[in-house]
């Protein structure tokens, strides 16, 4: 019997959206109603239709658009929205709470860092890189699973860089 080499799932070992929050929905939708009675104040010859037609929907296209960002583990790569970044330059991976994404963005944050940051999310992901000829020393990256994402990453990371076992 003959053991074949297992092809590599292309099923993503962590994979999550940074969609907008559920409560901006209704505050932006009341915010825009709010906006759409202030034009309907302001210009009196506008049919009272068109404020509802463009503002309400365009509302809507914004949270969508906002929240498009997409986050995932494959086996060899880190994909952030359209970043790669191989696996196997990962140093290592911190989980990072509210306070720390604020203190690693703040006033002694790196200049050349890779920042996908999303404010209605509090917690993030702060992976150090092992490339010198990068100049990009960490990414940092939101994320509401933050340490099931950092155990995706050093999984994934430690499977790439583990000498392969001769197939028989």
């Amino acid at each position: 019997m003959t053991s074949e080499p297992r092809a590599r799932t292309t099923a993503p070992a962590y994979a999550e959206r940074l969609r907008v929050s559920f409560w901006a929905w209704p505050t932006a939708m009341v915010a825009s109603l709010l906006l759409v009675f202030e034009v309907l104040m302001s210009f009196t010859t506008v049919p009272a239709w068109i404020p509802f037609v463009v503002l309400v929907p365009l509302t809507a296209a914004l949270l969508l658009w906002a929240g498009r960002i997409k986050v995932a583990v494959t086996g060899d790569e880190f994909l952030v929205d359209d970043a790669r970044l191989p696996v196997s330059v990962i140093g290592d991976v911190i989980a990072l709470d509210a306070a720390g994404k604020r203190e690693s963005l703040g006033v002694g944050a790196h200049p050349l860092a890779f920042v996908i940051q999303r404010p209605w999310i509090g917690p993030a992901v702060q992976v150090l890189l092992d490339d010198p000829a990068d100049p990009t020393p960490f990414w940092v990256v939101s994320t509401r699973h933050p340490v099931e994402l950092a155990t995706a990453l050093l999984a994934a990371r430690d499977a790439a860089v583990s000498p392969r076992e001769p197939s028989a």
